[in-house]
């Protein structure tokens, strides 16, 4: 490789940790740097809360990390890309400086539903069945919260930005967040790629205004440029020009190659999800949009499971003690550990069924929905009740596919599976299983940093467009055939079994929140 070799940055501030990654025009990843996020705060059960400021100077602190750990320059980087996760929001004032911590995207605080929505809206959304998801969503607001329990936090707020739209700001200047990041309770229309316009009933369900928003810019268009005080902080050279991203889920799917509507992209992270990128506004559900794709005037139409595989770490905190008193004279991960249950399990975990509905979500299941496990025998132990764990994820996303093709008309034929689980081949093979599909996995785990780096690719012209970067930029390393023994096996279960159990639990699981509140 040439020293001067010129290289494009990816920041991915996920959850779990901020990564600086350097890629070439090859999408070679050439360097990186990766900071865990562990200092989130809860005040209260079910609150999680993390320092504003902290977001920006661990990013900062990542890039400084990147430059002393490595060959490469500053002076290589043609280009830095930011891509953060969803749904994390910041209050600023007038100085652009934070106000409050910023409330991420898994807090579960709930507002009180106090808007005077239009008549013609309230008779639509009655007429549709569509009140309960409605006010679900009202709830969720996490401007309605603030408003209502920090008035004067609120009203303070000169600009309320998601995590990518802060981040971008304190690197720019400006305040500007990209299209392809704009995915959370906000007033933005998701069919037009733009802020509602002033008629639209989410403005009437949370009290923003359209001046305490960012300007938006189109995916791969420059935000501005790397201001000097950010220069100083980062490492970087002032004037290094800033593009426009997509959220983490968005460029993880571009990252993975997925940009034709016969193949799915699933994620294996925090929340599972698996993806459809679409040249058409197509509602994976009634009134539940489709997200802004990395690819320009594209959509994501996306199903999630909200604890996705959360759920393991869920496992190995609660029954895992075995595998983490390992690991100190193994080699390998817990997770690769647990890996070795799944082996010694069949298929089907001897008749144990979970159901992965540990949060509540909006439409199907609905804001009522617990997780529940049935099937138990004197027979069954952990091993069994990881592999139902593992299965049972795999029958949610299998769920959300269906989903996604009954609302488009066109088949999957393939999937790619990025994120943290897809590292393991255990989850691969039940994945394909399940699936009844092919099943790839891209040869990068960086999926989301190089999809962020695809777009500024694209936008320096290293490409003509994003059909030229995929092939160029995206590779596949292991490919999962399915078992036929081990679907025949699965399909029964899926159609008599799991299918049904959330219909059958349902009044139960409503029960539950009558006398037991969440």
């Amino acid at each position: 490789m040439e020293s001067q070799e010129p290289l494009i940055l990816a920041i991915d501030n996920g959850t779990q940790s901020v990564r600086a990654l350097l890629f070439n025009r090859s999408g070679e990843l050439v360097a990186k740097a990766q900071t865990p996020l562990t200092d989130y705060t809860s005040q209260r059960d079910g609150w999680q809360e993390h320092d504003a400021e902290a977001f920006y100077l661990q990013m900062a602190a990542t890039c400084q990390q990147l430059f002393a750990d490595s060959e490469q320059t500053p002076e290589q980087i043609k280009a830095v890309v930011v891509t953060t996760q969803r749904a994390t929001v910041i209050n600023l004032d007038a100085k652009g400086q934070p106000l409050r911590p910023a409330i991420i995207w898994t807090d579960q605080r709930k507002a009180e539903i106090r808007s005077k929505r239009p008549w013609l809206w309230r008779l639509a959304f009655r007429l549709l069945r569509l009140k309960p998801t409605i006010d679900a969503l009202e709830r969720e607001a996490e401007i309605n919260w603030i408003a209502q329990n920090q008035p004067e936090i609120w009203a303070n707020t000169a600009h309320f930005l998601l995590l990518s739209g802060f981040l971008n700001y304190r690197l720019t200047g400006e305040v500007k967040d990209s299209i392809g990041s704009q995915v959370g309770y906000i007033p933005f229309d998701y069919k037009r790629q733009c802020w509602s316009g002033e008629r639209d009933w989410k403005w009437s369900c949370m009290p923003v205004a359209r001046s305490q928003l960012p300007k938006l810019v189109a995916v791969g268009d420059t935000i501005g440029t790397i201001t000097g005080a950010a220069g100083k902080a980062t490492g970087l050279l002032p004037g290094t020009p800033v593009i426009a991203g997509a959220a983490d889920k968005a460029c993880e799917v571009l990252g993975s190659g997925c940009i034709e509507e016969t193949m799915g992209s699933i994620s294996c992270g925090t929340t599972a999800t698996i993806n459809v990128c679409q040249n058409r506004y197509i509602e994976p559900r009634p009134f539940i949009p489709p997200y802004p794709a990395a690819l320009p005037g594209h959509f994501n139409g996306e199903i999630q499971v909200f604890r996705g595989f959360w759920m393991v770490e869920w496992f190995v905190q609660q029954f895992g003690s075995p595998e983490q008193g390992r690991v100190a004279n193994d080699n390998r991960s817990v997770e690769m550990l647990l890996d070795e249950l799944v082996v010694a399990t069949p298929p089907g975990a001897e008749g144990l069924m979970l159901q992965p509905y540990w949060n509540p979500g909006l439409g199907q299941p609905g804001p009522e929905a617990r997780g529940s496990v049935i099937g138990f025998t004197d027979k069954h132990g952990r091993a069994h009740l990881y592999r139902a764990l593992l299965e049972g994820l795999a029958y949610a996303l299998r769920e959300g596919k269906e989903q996604l093709e009954r609302r488009s008309k066109i088949p999957m034929q393939r999937l790619r599976v990025a994120g943290g689980g897809s590292q393991s081949d255990v989850v691969m093979q039940i994945l394909a299983d399940v699936m009844q599909l092919p099943t790839e996995r891209p040869s990068t785990y960086e999926a989301s940093g190089l999809g962020a780096a695809m777009i500024a690719a694209v936008s320096l012209g290293y490409y003509s467009d994003y059909s030229a970067a995929v092939p160029a930029m995206t590779s596949v390393s292991a490919r999962f055939e399915p078992n036929s023994a081990n679907s025949a096996l699965y399909e029964q279960l899926y159609k008599q079994v799991y299918q049904r159990q959330y219909g059958r639990l349902q009044p139960l699981y409503a029960a539950l929140v009558s006398l037991l509140p969440r």
